[in-house]
């Protein structure tokens, strides 16, 4: 499994924002743009408060077993993998999520801050940017704490077999 890189994350977020930006004036211009949410930042932040518990709790089982304590509850590989496809998922989704919410919210800055209504969906798409920052950091940091140590090994190869 590939770990993910910053700037993948980082070029979804940019073209979901430039696309979703595009289509807020589009649907702007034919008729009433929908709103954003109160939901989706708390969403965002819950993914986040999740992923971070799950790194926290793995780090520290991870650490009593390698420290040997007794009675020390060990991490199965296939938990440790399925943690860190959720993390993984997690990060992709919102990287994408929040790169939408923040070309509507740069639209909404840009064009329409007069209108209460729209000042606070410029709140609410400020927070869901923010909040999905912070699933990808805790997904990456997720992914850091269950990383397996790189080969050291310097012993040279067995002879193939001819």
């Amino acid at each position: 499994m590939k770990q993910l890189r910053p700037t993948v994350l980082a070029g979804i977020f940019a073209v979901a924002g430039v696309l979703s930006w595009a289509g807020a004036r589009l649907w702007n211009a034919y008729g009433t743009l929908p709103g954003v949410p109160l939901a989706a930042p708390v969403v965002l932040g819950a993914i986040a408060v999740v992923l971070l518990a799950t790194a926290l709790s793995l780090r520290a089982r991870l650490k009593a077993q390698r420290e040997r304590r007794p009675g020390a509850k060990g991490v199965e590989p296939l938990m440790a993998a399925r943690a860190v496809v959720f993390g993984q998922a997690s990060a992709l989704v919102a990287a994408l999520v929040a790169g939408m919410y923040g070309g509507v919210g740069v639209f909404l800055l840009m064009d329409s801050l007069d209108v209460p209504a729209r000042r606070d969906q410029t709140w609410y798409a400020g927070f869901a940017v923010l909040a999905g920052a912070a699933v990808i950091a805790a997904a990456l940091f997720l992914e850091h704490v269950l990383k397996l140590p790189e080969d050291d090994d310097t012993t040279p190869q067995s002879p193939s077999r001819a």
